[in-house]
């Protein structure tokens, strides 16, 4: 945060001098590399150490894609690469090394015109001790079966308190390496309640945390974050960027779509611990589940959350196609970890996917009811959706209607016609409310089922091109094959087969991602992609155990969340000692904890809730905060202006902010919130100006700053000194240095002398935002209170899980 600019000189140079000297170091993101042992140290495995250069250098001609195929040679099948380029046990008469070591032009492999680079020294090294020792293949690791490994024994048997702790510790005494201490009180609590509820902690309930003594107090406060209605929030967060959940349609004009409560579903699910499986099969195919429930059909709007289309003159064929292959892409991505994107045109070009797979995939989706263009800002079949405020009335005014129209009916009775009359009045006024309940209920996209379309193979994924041949729904082939029961294999019957036994992927692709949340990395980095193009596991044996251990556990979510945040390796400090800095300085053997930048909405959710302005309602429509005029200028058909909300809708967490695919809200772009047209796994994390700039200048953030300051104000004390404390333990939920406490105090009398020498000037920043500012408080003070508080909140320690 080395760019800032504020409306005024002397507050920009005071600000700018502050931050450079609080922020420090910009927070480092984590990155990919696998702190690896030297190659030659370690025995051959095809999975981890050749499968990657073949992959990467060889299967765009010589892989599953048979239609690039240079003289019919597949280098991804053993049977058919030692009859033609390798002799197992002589690598020097193997056609393989001979081609990756040519210096000729027309004979080295990969050829020049493939733009890829030559194989390293390591790498032809590596490929020759393989056909040395036989050129043995394996299956790649993520489509075998997860199996439990029996937990290691390690050197410091007092350190690990559970399986978790036992793996990681085994690879640090194979290596050589030592566990960090374990983080600080104060760090532990903030590391937790970001991670699991995705909010500071408060004064008050860091002060519970450190005086708490009790053996079991961590594990306290591990499960009361996990009954925190805001944890259901949290989780998601991450989910909802898988499913590309969005308010807006995404294509053309991009009008407004009504799905949010699919959004309040999900959260619900998470809070409630609805098992996986059941969470899976609600999703894919709630609408044939035997009388399906409201909230089930609600769970069905997955299937609708494609991007689609309003535009006269489109071609519904098209749009149906397109619509289909987003489906398809996103249900392989969130729960299979597979880009099966790359067969709807071609057979992959480096895993088992087909053509055949990929339309066969889309066969299971042939009966979901939609149409190729909607107009009208329709998205049917829709279905409206009580809250549950709502739903609690519903339920009074039925049984209040049924109580008194019982009355009237009763031979038993004896009314008066003014009596009777009254009664009926009083039907009648609560019919009348009823139905205007009714008019506020929440529109939703739901699935229904209809006749399943026929589906072909479109050759290159030409929708006009019909030529290919039909598909009945079906898994990858290559994949075990589900039972099916009736004539067809159904939603129902996929869903089933994602959560079975029968399916390798599912649960290690959730419990890596699961580990990434919490680590930083994913056990195996690539979170969208656990096929030949991803990663081998730094600790395959440990997500094999996470894995079958999330299905034995009956797909317990926060079983696993609590056996992942309780672990000593999770506890860990996150500071860097020297030491890791060379042998793991991306943090993969997990020999500390990471620290990483917040998400965007959590940066907007910690300045609210420091400020003292955030409305933690959960659930309900999306809200629109603060938006720079004009942002929606070039958003046409029909041209909309974006009015922002007043009242609490403008403090609502950030996930409820309202998602407009091709223009996102500009504060959340800035923090790299993806725009969800695709399935996105895991989110970018970059540090530029304009994240800076936002989180300085974006009236949610001034406005955050002005209100903190007047808390300052009227909590923190008389004295400048514990205003000072205040303010820093509020943000940081720890005391200040006294080189920070110093570099404040100068920041404030430098402010003061503006603001009071410049009245215009304070009153101008006090009217950022709709809260009106205390009347009791001198404006020149309140201003430059707020400039404390606003260097504060840009601190890189408090926009930062440590």
């Amino acid at each position: 945060m080395l760019l800032i600019i504020t409306r005024h000189r002397a507050c920009c140079m005071g600000m700018v001098l502050a931050v450079l000297i609080l922020v420090g170091m910009i927070a480092p993101t984590q990155g990919a590399a696998r702190a690896d042992e030297p190659a030659s140290n370690r025995p051959i495995n095809f999975s981890r150490d050749i499968r990657p250069i073949l992959a990467d250098r060889c299967f765009a001609c010589h892989g599953p894609d048979r239609a690039d195929q240079d003289n019919e040679l597949r280098l991804d099948l053993r049977a058919e690469a030692i009859e033609d380029a390798i002799t197992p046990g002589k690598a020097n008469k193997s056609d393989l090394l001979a081609r990756i070591t040519s210096r000729d032009q027309d004979e080295m492999m990969p050829p020049p015109d493939s733009n890829k680079p030559r194989l390293s020294a390591e790498q032809i090294a590596l490929v020759r001790r393989w056909i040395d020792s036989g050129a043995k293949y394996d299956a790649h690791w993520a489509f075998v079966q997860p199996v439990r490994s029996a937990a290691p024994k390690v050197k410091d048997a007092a350190w690990p308190l559970g399986p978790i702790d036992l793996f990681i510790a085994a690879e640090h005494d194979r290596r050589g390496l030592s566990p960090s201490p374990e983080a600080d009180r104060i760090t532990l609590i903030r590391r937790l309640s970001f991670d699991l509820r995705g909010l500071p902690p408060s004064r008050k309930e860091v002060d519970a945390f450190l005086s708490d003594k009790s053996a079991g107090a961590y594990e306290t406060l591990v499960e009361r974050l996990l009954r925190s209605p805001h944890y259901g929030e949290q989780m998601a967060l991450h989910w909802l960027d898988l499913v590309r959940y969005a308010d807006s349609c995404g294509y053309h004009s991009d009008v407004t779509q009504h799905v949010s409560p699919y959004r309040d579903y999900v959260i619900g699910a998470f809070n409630d611990n609805m098992r996986f499986d059941r969470f899976t099969r609600e999703q894919l195919a709630g609408d044939l589940l035997p009388n399906p429930t409201l909230a089930q059909k609600v769970a069905s709007g997955y299937n609708r959350l494609n991007k689609t289309t309003e535009e006269g003159g489109a071609q519904a064929g098209e749009y149906t196609v397109k619509s289909a292959a987003d489906r398809v892409r996103t249900t392989a991505g969130t729960w299979l970890g597979a880009t099966m994107g790359c067969a709807e045109c071609h057979d992959h070009k480096y895993d088992p996917y087909t053509t055949k797979d990929f339309y066969s995939m889309v066969a299971i989706f042939a009966d979901v009811k939609e149409r190729g263009v909607y107009g009208g800002g329709r998205r049917d079949p829709e279905l409206m959706v009580p809250s549950h405020g709502q739903t609690a009335r519903i339920k009074v005014i039925d049984a209040e209607t049924t109580k008194l129209q019982r009355s009237l009916d009763s031979t038993d009775t004896k009314f008066s016609d003014a009596e009777r009359k009254n009664v009926q009045q009083q039907i009648a006024k609560l019919t009348a409310e009823r139905k205007a309940i009714e008019k506020k209920f929440t529109r939703t996209m739901i699935t229904v089922s209809a006749k399943p379309r026929l589906i072909r193979i479109l050759p290159r994924g030409n929708w006009l091109d019909h030529s290919g041949p039909v598909v009945t729904a079906a898994v990858p082939e290559f994949l075990p094959q589900p039972k099916i029961k009736g004539e067809r294999l159904t939603r129902l019957d996929f869903a089933n087969w994602i959560v079975s036994g029968e399916n390798p992927l599912t649960a290690r692709v959730f419990v890596n991602r699961l580990w990434k949340m919490y680590f930083g990395t994913g056990l195996s980095k690539r979170l969208d992609d656990v096929g030949a193009q991803g990663e081998w596991p730094t600790h395959p044996e440990l997500l094999d155990w996470l894995a079958v251990e999330f299905v034995e556990s009956g797909w317990d979510v926060k079983h696993m969340v609590k056996l992942l945040v309780t672990s000593r390796t999770y506890r860990q400090s996150s500071l860097h000692p020297a030491p890791l800095r060379n042998t793991d300085p991306l943090n993969r053997l997990y020999a500390r904890q990471s620290r990483w930048r917040l998400d965007a909405e959590m940066i907007r959710d910690m300045a609210l809730a420091t400020s003292g302005l955030l409305v933690r309602k959960i659930g309900g429509r999306s809200v629109k905060p603060y938006q720079p005029a004009g942002y929606w200028q070039h958003l046409n058909f029909p041209t909309r202006r974006w009015q922002h909300d007043t009242g609490e809708s403008q403090y609502r967490r950030g996930l409820y902010t309202h998602w407009q695919r091709t223009f996102l809200h500009p504060s959340l772009l800035a923090f790299d919130a993806p725009s969800r047209e695709e399935c996105t796994a895991e989110r970018s994390i970059s540090n530029t100006p304009k994240a800076a700039l936002a989180l300085l200048n974006d009236p949610t953030y001034v406005e955050a700053a002005r209100a903190m300051a007047a808390r300052v104000i009227a909590e923190g004390g008389k004295e400048t000194k514990s205003r000072i404390q205040w303010a820093w333990r509020e943000a940081t939920s720890r005391p200040p240095s006294q080189q920070e406490a110093a570099v404040l105090e100068g920041l404030l009398k430098t402010n003061r002398q503006f603001y009071n020498e410049n009245p215009p000037a304070a009153a101008k920043l006090l009217k950022v935002g709709l809260k009106a500012p205390p009347k009791n408080v001198d404006p020149a003070e309140l201003a430059a209170w707020t400039s404390i508080t606003r260097a504060i909140l840009n601190l890189n320690e408090v926009i930062t899980r440590n």
